[in-house]
């Protein structure tokens, strides 16, 4: 199984307000001299993931479990760590509920590993870091080679995040349908729905039951954290496939882009949201996150979409 490279790192600008420093497990990212959060690479990590992710004063807005025990938590889903991207069910292996203390379903846990750090920019306004990873299922065997660049930018009141995914199939890799994916972030506890947080989809529908299961082109998630109102933005972007993504967003604190397990939303037996990515095709996604103050009322949620959209 190959490993992830360490390369030299570039000479950091001396005034770069976005910093990412190399360490043999993780990535960490600094903006405007404050730690934003870490891109774990841990050979011991069943996946990659950023943790922890924080609001431009600070506070963390992302649940520490299970990497940190913080009292009050909730423990459940040990396979919810921070921000991530990976899915339920591709050739029967399970790379979502993949811990080592899971079993996974279907044929069991398959394994997403950093096996290369191909490039980091620091600079004034962003950063931006370049990674392969192998998404390896319970043989062994490669069946993904994942691309991803991940942009940090500079702000005095937001943190936002821009990622480009491209799969490419090594060999033909099945898309099972399943609500379990795929682009997904676990709030902390004060943000949940279950503690006062209120999530909001494009079309002003509010809360789990009228959010989960159906498609929108972005979804926000806020809450009072710290004795401030603070909210998370996902936004899917338009040349994603099967835009607008459904959402996979629960009342406990999980807040996930799935534009896959269409059999699971809609509850049509006859769909087929999933589907195959031949060896050697390509699937590119974009997703841009935005930690901002305040909710809805006061951050313009449809102007930031708008922003997106026209990002070439």
């Amino acid at each position: 199984m190959k490993h992830y490279i360490l390369l030299p790192l570039a000479a950091a600008l001396a005034c770069a307000q976005v910093k990412i420093t190399q360490a043999p497990d993780r990535l960490r990212v600094e903006i405007d001299g404050k730690h934003f959060t870490d891109y774990v690479i841990s050979a011991d990590a069943t996946k990659p993931y950023l943790h922890p992710l924080r609001t431009a004063e600070g506070k963390q807005v992302s649940r520490s479990f299970p990497m940190d025990l913080v009292e009050g938590e909730k423990r459940d889903h040990p396979h919810h760590r921070g921000l991530w991207f990976s899915y339920g069910e591709v050739n029967g292996w399970d790379y979502w509920a993949n811990e080592k203390s899971q079993k996974g379903v279907g044929k069991g846990r398959g394994e997403i590993k950093v096996v290369k750090v191909k490039d980091i920019k620091n600079g004034k306004k962003s950063g931006s870091v370049s990674t392969m990873q192998d998404w390896i299922d319970g043989t062994g065997k490669r069946v993904i080679s994942e691309a991803r660049t991940m942009t940090f930018y500079s702000d005095p009141a937001l943190r936002t995040i821009d990622f480009d995914i491209t799969l490419t199939a090594v060999e033909d890799a099945e898309f099972g349908d399943t609500k379990e994916g795929a682009f997904a972030l676990r709030l902390a506890r004060s943000l949940e729905e279950d503690s006062g947080g209120v999530m909001v989809n494009a079309e002003g529908a509010e809360k789990e039951k009228n959010v989960w299961g159906k498609r929108s082109a972005w979804a926000d998630y806020s809450g009072t954290l710290d004795g401030a109102k603070v909210g998370v933005m996902i936004l899917d972007h338009p040349t994603n496939p099967r835009h607008p993504t459904y959402w996979h967003s629960r009342a406990y604190g999980l807040f996930a882009a799935n534009m896959f397990g269409e059999k699971d939303f809609t509850k049509d037996k006859s769909a087929k949201g999933a589907g195959t990515l031949k060896a050697g095709q390509s699937w590119r996604f974009r997703f841009r996150v935005i930690i901002h103050p305040g909710d809805l009322k006061s951050f313009d949620g449809a102007a930031a979409a708008k922003k997106y959209a026209a990002l070439k």
